[in-house]
């Protein structure tokens, strides 16, 4: 009940640790070298002598699996070198990243690349029997244990000639390729639908925290309580606010400020005497009590450093030095892990114009990270990159703002927004012309609040 191997005259050796499953009594164990032509020496032609008609298969036209993708005649692909001939029926092999499992039978006569071994089989073994089989688990396990190079591994010849290769009676080899032609199709669904729900797993929380995001910035969260102080006071109230702000120097007045306003159905802007329809920026409807306004106008501070580098930046010593990296994809920021810090003088010399404080937004404006916003909630003295600028809300809800600048609304106008050729880069003046649904203060806490419970529940990342 053990199979043994006879090689030549010498005595039968015992391979039952070679063999890696039971076979039917009418199978048979013999060596891929025994029954092919894999090992023999292959007929060779330089591609400029071969007839410019002839198929001139490369690996390109070979899907992973073993599909055929296209067949270009010699001619219409300007070979060059040496190439190995094949006759159709010939079994094809690629021996160059033999897990991709390029393998089929060559359904006509041509040339092909060196990596490509074409072989017969013997005995009249059916061909895609042999195809299925160098194309099962276990094969693509054995050769891939054992391919040589690093960046192109291949297969060698001893370690293919060596295989054991379970034989049907010709009859069952027909009909096990008659079965893998029926369920192969079905196969290839379940894969296909397979790869589809594995995609859409991967995608679906984030793509639902900003279905969220765009509820919440909509109105559409949370219901309205008549008794909120309406949005438009709120504004009145942050604009006699900047006026106060003004007056005692510390912040300067903006030349550019506008109100948004409702007329006749439709919204219009108003930039010192003149007044726009701006009916095609406004990308959605809001409640009655809410109102449209530029995020410039409901904060005290947009901006960013100075865009000179420290002149000296070390490990662990000097003022906390933070970059669009530090804004972590669990919401927070990064205050200690493998941080920068720059010297007191560059602090000093760099700190003029956006001083981060506690309740301020820091706001990501370039390279991958373009978009993320995340909320300062410590009192530490710190400057973060230019790659980031600093958002200080002025009497709103910093919370709310925050979810905001995160909401697909504004993800979209900052990608159609942003600047540069090579790492994407988001202007000021486009941050600060950002439109903001304002809601009612009391409903901006109670949104955020619904926000942090509906994120917090599906475990998902604020």
């Amino acid at each position: 009940n053990l199979p043994y191997e006879k090689i030549g005259r010498n005595e039968p050796v015992c391979i039952a640790d070679e063999v890696p499953f039971d076979i039917p009594q009418s199978w048979e164990w013999v060596r891929f070298g025994m029954i092919s032509t894999y090992s023999y020496t292959k007929k060779k032609i330089n591609a400029q002598n071969a007839d410019p008609k002839m198929w001139g298969l490369d690996l390109e036209d070979i899907e992973k699996g073993g599909r055929l993708l296209d067949q270009k005649t010699v001619g219409e692909r300007k070979a060059v070198g040496d190439k190995t001939i094949f006759d159709s029926g010939d079994i094809l092999y690629s021996k160059l990243r033999p897990y991709l499992l390029k393998i089929l039978v060559a359904p006509d006569c041509g040339i092909c690349t060196p990596e490509i071994v074409p072989f017969k089989v013997f005995g009249n073994i059916v061909p895609d029997y042999i195809v299925a089989f160098l194309k099962c688990p276990y094969v693509n396990t054995v050769i891939n244990s054992v391919t040589y190079g690093v960046k192109m591994p291949r297969v060698g010849t001893k370690t293919m000639t060596e295989l054991l290769v379970p034989i049907p009676p010709l009859s069952e080899q027909k009909r096990i390729i008659k079965k893998l032609c029926e369920v192969e199709p079905l196969a290839d669904n379940y894969t296909e639908a397979y790869v589809q729900v594995a995609k859409l797993n991967q995608e679906f929380p984030e793509l639902l925290k900003k279905s969220i995001l765009q509820e919440a910035i909509q109105g559409k969260l949370v219901s309205q309580d008549p008794n909120d102080e309406p949005a438009s006071i709120l504004l009145d109230r942050i604009r006699s606010e900047k006026q106060r702000l003004i007056r005692e120097g510390k912040i300067k007045k903006d030349k550019h400020e506008s109100i948004i306003f409702r007329r006749d159905n439709s919204h219009y802007e108003k930039r010192g005497s003149e007044e726009v329809c701006i009916d095609d920026e406004i990308p959605f409807e809001i409640p009655e009590n809410w109102t449209w306004t530029r995020l410039k106008n409901i904060c005290s501070l947009i901006g960013d450093i100075d865009h000179n580098m420290p002149k000296s930046v070390s490990s662990d010593v000097g003022v906390l030095f933070l970059s669009a990296k530090d804004l972590l994809d669990d919401g927070t920021i990064n205050y200690t892990q493998n941080v920068k810090y720059i010297s007191r003088a560059d602090f000093e010399r760099l700190s003029r114009k956006a001083l981060p404080k506690k309740h301020d937004i820091i706001y990501s404006r370039i390279g991958a990270a373009l978009g993320k916003a995340r909320l300062v909630e410590i009192d530490r003295e710190f400057l973060v990159s230019y790659s980031c600028c600093v958002v200080r809300p002025l009497l709103v809800y910093a919370p709310y703002i925050r979810y905001y600048l995160e909401s697909p609304q504004i993800l979209l106008h900052s990608i159609k927004a942003r600047q540069s050729i090579g790492v994407p880069d988001l202007g000021m003046g486009e941050i600060k012309k950002y439109l903001v649904a304002l809601p009612p203060y009391n409903e901006q806490v109670r949104i955020v609040e619904q926000l942090e419970v509906l994120l917090d529940r599906c475990n998902f990342k604020k």
